[in-house]
């Protein structure tokens, strides 16, 4: 059977939206969503400022592009490689808290975690970039309690009762982490805030050989 030609322009421009993109992602974790502006990445990237508008339309749909790279980044670094090593409980929730902590720590981009960033520089502007960023964040959030209530029907944590609580608590950490890293350009609070989360998931019952496991690899 033969083969449809190959439409090499929508190749190009698909490249071309990949390109962007990926600046527009790193450069959002540092001066923010609303610092994107068409102009300023056509002379980052070496794109025409006409070629940008064609390929995004607007600010907006930039910045809801800009969102939709990102979560997908998360899902490569984070989610994707702790489902793919570990069998759903607690090994898998550590899993989960390990890899947030490396995508963060590592600087996959350059301000720290996309949307620890962009949650605070939206919170407070309702739109559709907003909405954009609050489901991306709840999917995450949503996995890691689904993750924690297998750990709990599995009896590893036989002390908790609230899998969303210990989201809330454990995401928290994370993200302070994230921000007092960046801010006072430190290792430091990914290590109290590893300290933190073994704490928090021993004290529920959780098996120490398995907890302490976060962060073991990068303990001095």
């Amino acid at each position: 059977m033969a083969q449809p030609p190959v439409d090499r322009r929508r190749l190009r421009g698909d490249e071309s939206r990949r390109a962007v993109l990926s600046h527009a992602v790193d450069t959002a974790t540092v001066e923010g969503l609303d610092g994107l502006t068409i102009g300023r990445l056509a002379d980052a990237s070496g794109h025409s400022k006409s070629g940008i508008a064609t390929l995004f339309g607007s600010k907006e749909q930039l910045q809801l592009a800009v969102v939709a790279a990102a979560r997908e980044v998360f899902i490569d670094r984070v989610v994707a490689p702790a489902r793919a090593r570990t069998p759903r409980g607690l090994v898998r929730v550590c899993a989960l808290l390990t890899d947030w902590v490396s995508y963060s720590r590592d600087r996959v981009f350059s301000g720290g975690c996309f949307f620890a960033a962009t949650s605070v520089e939206f919170d407070a502007k309702p739109g559709a970039v907003r909405d954009a960023v609050i489901a991306a964040s709840g999917q995450w959030e949503e996995y890691l309690t689904a993750s924690i209530e297998h750990a709990m029907a599995a009896g590893e944590l036989p002390l908790l009762d609230d899998a969303r609580q210990l989201t809330f608590e454990l995401v928290s950490f994370l993200e302070a982490a994230n921000t007092r890293s960046l801010l006072h350009a430190s290792d430091e609070p990914y290590r109290r805030a590893e300290v933190a989360v073994r704490a928090r998931l021993t004290a529920l019952g959780g098996d120490p050989a398995l907890v302490d496991a976060i962060g073991a690899a990068s303990t001095p």
